[in-house]
């Protein structure tokens, strides 16, 4: 027979079942039958300052292990904080699980304190939303939401937890571990697969999406290689194919190569394995053109809900990534005559793409961000783990880090900012626990800084030795670059007054430098990298710039000046 728990003790056993050796939350009085539950339990629960930066920690440890991130928040408050972590999961299709505290069963429907009907909150920004209102139904509950959490697209669950049911007390079994389904490909649609491929003249293949792993990558380079393949990645999710591989022609995304993005248009064949083909892949629709691409179009995804829904592919595959790999590595290689040389062509545009760009040539800056990065390439690690949030400064990782392979890159395809400093600190707290020392590296913005640069509290305390690059512009960069575009000289909501970020990071207990000359950054880069192999703690080193040199590809007075010629 099985023995009489609590529900939060039910609630953790069952996490325990599944596998979950890390949770992230803030603490609420909603849910403290689970932390009582959770003092004696082998899961980790690590503190956060704010729950949207646990939210975002339990979305980077999905991103990293292809498990469920787990996160823990109190009600109302708590759960709105954690809603972009939630949005973040959906968009990237992340498997995460939240759980939120919630009012007892016996005061629901009365607005109590903090109340929110959770179904109706997320319904639209998960794939399931639920309420356990029984003890005896938590493992039921439980097992479904990581099966469905990893299962096709994978994706956030939400449960919601009544206060009075976590104290409740029953007997009941756990359930068994979850299983992943993932569909395959058929032997019919490889057929069809290889019968595009051989009439192709021009093919591109685009990778992209979740649910890989580190086999699957492997697979699909086998692939590209046997077939004399070029490849690209989407929009952050460079880390499929390991960047310095000869096949490898650059990302699809914003501040994308247009000579890429011409290949692609120019295309006859797009195979497009994993990704949603959503706005930022495909440059607002442009690249290829909805609802019928002039190219060929071959759409491989994890869900049958994506597959259709803007493109009419030649070819839609349902599978998961690990199947249609599997199934393309073990294809027939076909005459790649016709392309073979595309593939030289196209990786020394990414090389030209990726040499020092011409607007420091056009500049008076006194800190050249091209030389700021091939720095941190030489002194780093490759398979250093770069995690970033959004804003301007990101473009500086996308054109120009070099991503070594899978898990070497975590960022937001929702454009959250507020994103790499809880990822970062994530992923460091998770290496740590996997016995591992891989450098992880933040690039933040100020303003993207700003959202979540309490978390830093958090790394100093779990010993979380990242290394934070930040960006400091004074300014909302991306949005003061639309502003110039489309509004000229009319500066209104951008600017930014920040704090001495150095003062701050060394206030938290990390290390902090500040760098606003090129001659400067190589010597404090190494001071940060010592303080982190030293103490195990995180160091930070801003980089402060004019607001002027606002991507790699233009200045502001650039943009301001073709602007008010255009007449805006």
């Amino acid at each position: 027979m099985p023995t009489t728990r609590t529900g939060g003790q039910i609630l953790v056993d069952a996490l325990k079942t599944h596998g979950a050796d890390i949770a992230f939350g803030v603490p609420g009085e909603s849910y403290l039958a689970v932390l009582d539950a959770l003092h004696d339990a082998p899961i980790r629960f690590i503190v956060n300052r704010q729950e949207g930066g646990a939210a975002f920690m339990a979305e980077a440890y999905g991103k990293l292990t292809g498990r469920p991130g787990i996160c823990f928040v109190t009600r109302g408050p708590g759960a709105s904080n954690a809603a972009i972590g939630v949005h973040t999961a959906q968009q990237d299709s992340t498997p995460m699980i939240l759980f939120i505290g919630q009012v007892g069963n016996d005061f629901v429907e009365r607005e109590a304190f903090q109340e929110i009907d959770y179904r109706r909150m997320f319904g639209t920004i998960a794939k399931w939303v639920a309420q356990i209102d029984r003890a005896e139904r938590i493992p039921e509950y439980v097992a479904r939401a990581f099966q469905v959490a990893t299962s096709g697209r994978p994706g956030p669950v939400v449960l919601a937890l009544p206060e009075d049911m976590l104290g409740e007390r029953a007997a009941v079994a756990d359930a068994r571990p979850y299983q992943p389904v993932q569909a395959a490909p058929s032997a019919q649609q490889m057929a069809q697969l290889r019968a595009l491929l051989s009439a192709a003249q021009r093919p591109l293949v685009v990778l992209g999406g979740a649910g890989w792993n580190e086999a699957a990558c492997d697979e699909m380079r086998r692939f590209i290689e046997a077939n004399a393949l070029p490849a690209a990645c989407a929009f952050r999710f460079q880390d499929l194919l390991d960047n310095r591989h000869p096949h490898y022609i650059g990302d699809v995304g914003i501040g994308i190569n247009p000579k890429l993005a011409a290949r692609i248009q120019s295309s006859d064949l797009i195979l497009a394995i994993g990704p949603r083909l959503g706005e930022m892949t495909t440059g607002g629709y442009t690249l290829l053109q909805a609802p019928l691409p002039r190219q060929k179009l071959i759409h491989v995804h994890a869900s049958t809900e994506e597959l259709g829904r803007v493109y009419q592919a030649d070819l839609m595959i349902n599978s998961g990534m690990p199947q249609i790999a599997a199934a393309l590595a073990d294809m027939a290689p076909v005459d790649a005559t016709a392309w073979r040389h595309t593939v030289a062509e196209a990786r020394a545009e990414l090389d030209a793409w990726q040499a020092e760009p011409p607007v420091f040539n056009t500049t008076t800056a006194k800190l050249n961000l091209w030389q700021v990065m091939q720095a941190l390439k030489a002194q780093l690690p490759a398979d250093t783990l770069l995690a970033n949030g959004a804003g301007n400064f990101a473009t500086w990782a996308h054109r120009f880090w070099t991503y070594a392979g899978f898990r070497t890159q975590l960022a937001p395809t929702s454009g959250a900012m507020g994103y790499g400093v809880p990822a970062a600190i994530a992923a460091k707290i998770i290496e740590q626990q996997q016995g591992k020392q891989r450098m992880v590296l933040n690039f933040a913005g100020d303003g993207d800084f700003m959202m979540n640069g309490q978390e830093l509290a958090t790394a100093v305390q779990y010993r979380a030795g990242v290394l934070f690059i930040l960006f400091n512009n004074s300014a909302y960069g991306t949005i003061r670059m639309h502003q110039e575009r489309e509004h000229p000289g009319r500066i209104s909501g951008t600017t930014l007054q920040n704090p001495d970020f150095a003062a701050l990071a060394r206030a938290y207990g990390a290390s902090g430098e500040t760098v606003d000359t090129t001659a400067a950054f190589a010597p404090a880069l190494q001071r940060a990298l010592s303080h982190i192999a030293s103490t195990g703690l995180p160091a930070l080193v801003e980089l402060r710039y004019d607001v002027d040199l606002i991507s790699p590809n233009a200045t502001l007075a650039s943009i301001r000046k073709a602007a008010q010629e255009a007449g805006r």
